[in-house]
């Protein structure tokens, strides 16, 4: 035996400050099977940042470039700015038996739920607006008007998340990690997923 499984599609969502890049980040580091997807954006980087590494950063041309020749599995505008993500590598990884993140919008989300129903859908939830609203503040990124508009889309955002199959609360990077990682693995055991298994073993019986 030694059939090799093919990899986890996991679409992953969740309002801005709520903490995704730092469970990604966690999440990302305690396994090799697990690749994030680099997403195109037309939004300009942020400090530390890195092109090709965080996003690709790319004018609203190119953005478009690349929707027009069909290479772009979904995208989206969110606050003023486009964000849509490269179909390229995506299959190369999973049959690589890689598991791919998709760090998404809940616009691109739903998009990208219709075209792979089965991938392994999660939002991230705050543990309260209040407490968004302070790591938003934190972050000293946006100004007291932006903040607001980012809450009042939080809501919004928060209300699709009836949508997703998981939803996991950020009150601690580490659990929260620790969570995703449970996910994936139990996800793999699904039945659905071991079917070739299955006949591997039944025929070298």
């Amino acid at each position: 035996m030694g059939m090799k499984q093919r990899g986890l599609l996991v679409v992953f969502s969740g309002p801005s400050g709520v903490g995704k890049d730092s469970v990604l980040k966690k999440v990302l580091a305690s396994r090799d099977d697990l690749k994030l997807s680099v997403s195109y954006t037309t939004r300009k980087p942020r400090d530390g940042e890195v092109h090709g590494k965080d996003y690709y950063f790319v004018s609203k041309e190119e953005f478009f470039d690349v929707v027009n020749s069909g290479q772009m599995l979904e995208y989206a505008e969110y606050c003023g700015n486009y964000y849509g993500t490269p179909l390229s590598t995506i299959n190369k990884e999973l049959d690589a038996g890689n598991t791919v993140i998709l760090e998404i919008e809940v616009q691109g989300g739903e998009q990208i739920l219709r075209k792979f129903p089965d991938a392994v859908s999660m939002f991230l939830v705050p543990p309260s607006l209040e407490e968004l609203t302070n790591r938003l503040k934190n972050r000293n990124l946006d100004s007291q008007e932006i903040i607001l508009k980012r809450i009042s889309e939080a809501k919004r955002e928060i209300e699709f998340s009836c949508n997703y199959k998981y939803v996991i609360i950020n009150d601690s990077i580490d659990e929260c990690a620790g969570k995703i990682l449970k996910i994936i693995d139990s996800e793999f055991c699904l039945f659905r997923r071991m079917q070739e298994y299955i006949k591997e073993v039944l025929n070298n019986g």
